[in-house]
């Protein structure tokens, strides 16, 4: 099978629009599943989940199984492609577990019979999972469909990883990768799990903020004590931790950790050019949530601050007496949780080290600091002028009519750093959500529009990767 013909991608793309109806029932029988990866009581559905995608994956020719982990299962599929072709061994990795649906009285539908609503922008899928990640895995196994039922095969070779622990941190994901290294050997990995930049622009990320958490104690005298007869002498642990957190940043939002910006680089001119084309409203992004000034580091555009610099938040932070009513205590110990988001070219490991400095100059004499955590995982950079993204550039611009915005994200994804260490492979980023798809949140959604336009996207980007 040679590259198809603009006349044969045209037929797979009419085949999409008219199956629609038909994808989105397949989506909702995923949907359906309670694959819940962090609580037990759901291992089972986890299994059913992984199964519904093996099954998927068989019926479309791939040679698949499912993989035990000490977790839950990775679900593996391998495509030759057509004895003819010339393109990238294509690696797509999703998910198909899903957070927890609780508070369940703010749904307004049950959070696993997913519902086909009017929206403001025309039909939504709500349901847990609707878009991260099973709509956006169900858009890549749809644009699969297409090509198989009607462009006369699939016109890639490809191999396919959908685990389920993804919203648990996916601790046994990097074990299996190195555990099947050979197998998985790949050019390129493509991800379907972020956003466009509105619901008429697609977009690629191109970068990705690191991570790295540490829950810290504080901890002073060996019990809780009587503020009234030890208040005055007694170190209160709950002050010295606050004192020490309330450091963290100057008065221009600069992080004070000894050496945290050594390693971060600036943007360069086009990017920020780039960027602030975009016309990107700070003060209708914050009064969306309620708020009305920014924070932050300053000297900075809102995109740099949230793309392109590192931040650091306390993220809980308890101690003493917290229930009902007074008890006027003083500490004797304190917590908080603490996460820096990072950007490439800083060391998770570095940054918990420059931490733990940071609070020992500052620990009061007679307390002690004890550190938990400090998992983390580093920053990503995409080169945004592989051949990869430029495939992916042609096909979005063909679908929209309009270039692909190249645009950073806040966020992490961890599988994309263990994709490159393990396996050696840059990652496509190429998703189809949006904002206020209310992801973790109650009554998440899936614009019908966004799934539709996605799977015709993964049509032409298939058919790109076929020219070689």
């Amino acid at each position: 099978m040679s590259a198809p013909s603009p006349e044969t991608i045209d037929t797979v793309l009419r085949h999409v629009d008219a199956r629609l109806d038909r994808s989105r029932e397949t989506l909702f029988q995923l949907l359906s599943i309670p694959s819940i990866s962090a609580q037990e009581a759901h291992r089972a559905d986890c299994l059913r989940a992984a199964t519904w995608v093996h099954d998927r994956l068989t019926s479309l020719g791939f040679r698949t199984e499912i993989r035990p982990t000490p977790g839950h299962p990775v679900v593996l599929g391998h495509l030759d492609g057509p004895a003819d072709y010339k393109g990238p061994h294509i690696l797509f990795y999703g998910h198909y577990d899903v957070q927890p649906p609780d508070p369940l009285n703010l749904w307004t539908s049950p959070p696993f019979e997913p519902q086909l609503v009017d929206g403001p922008r025309g039909k939504r899928f709500v349901a847990r999972g609707a878009v991260d990640d099973k709509g956006q895995v169900a858009m890549f196994l749809e644009a699969l469909r297409a090509w198989h039922d009607a462009g006369g095969g699939i016109p890639a070779k490809l191999t396919v990883v959908i685990e389920g622990e993804e919203e648990v941190g996916s601790k046994n994901l990097e074990p299996f990768l190195k555990a099947n290294k050979a197998e998985l050997k790949s050019d390129v990995a493509l991800i379907s799990d972020t956003n466009m930049w509105d619901v008429d622009t697609p977009a690629l990320t191109t970068s990705l903020r690191g991570l790295t958490y540490v829950q810290l104690t504080v901890k002073a005298a060996k019990r809780d004590l009587h503020s009234g007869l030890y208040g005055g002498s007694a170190l209160n642990s709950i002050n010295a931790l606050t004192r020490i957190l309330g450091d963290l940043h100057d008065e221009n939002g600069r992080i004070q950790l000894p050496g945290f910006y050594d390693k971060v680089k600036p943007i360069g001119n086009a990017q920020r050019a780039q960027w602030d084309q975009l016309g990107f409203s700070e003060a209708a992004f914050l009064d969306d949530i309620g708020l009305s000034a920014p924070v932050g580091e300053r000297g900075y555009s809102a995109l740099e601050r949230l793309w392109a610099r590192p931040t650091a938040d306390i993220n809980g932070i308890w101690g003493g007496y917290t229930g009902q009513g007074a008890k006027t205590v003083i500490a004797a110990e304190a917590s908080a949780k603490i996460t820096f988001r990072l950007v490439s070219g800083q060391d998770p490991d570095e940054v918990m080290a420059q931490f733990k400095t940071f609070v020992s100059d500052r620990l009061p004499e007679g307390a002690t600091a004890e550190f938990e955590g400090g998992h983390g995982s580093p920053g990503v950079e995409v080169n945004a002028d592989s051949v990869w993204v430029r495939a992916a550039q042609a096909a979005l611009s063909e679908e929209y009519g309009k270039p692909a915005v190249l645009m950073g994200s806040g966020g992490s994804i961890p599988v994309v750093v263990s994709l490159k260490k393990v396996l050696g492979i840059d990652t496509l980023l190429m998703g189809f959500g949006l904002d206020d798809d209310q992801i973790h949140s109650p009554n998440e959604k899936f614009e019908q529009r966004c799934f539709h336009h996605g799977i015709r996207s993964h049509v032409r980007l298939l058919a790109k990767f076929a020219a070689g």
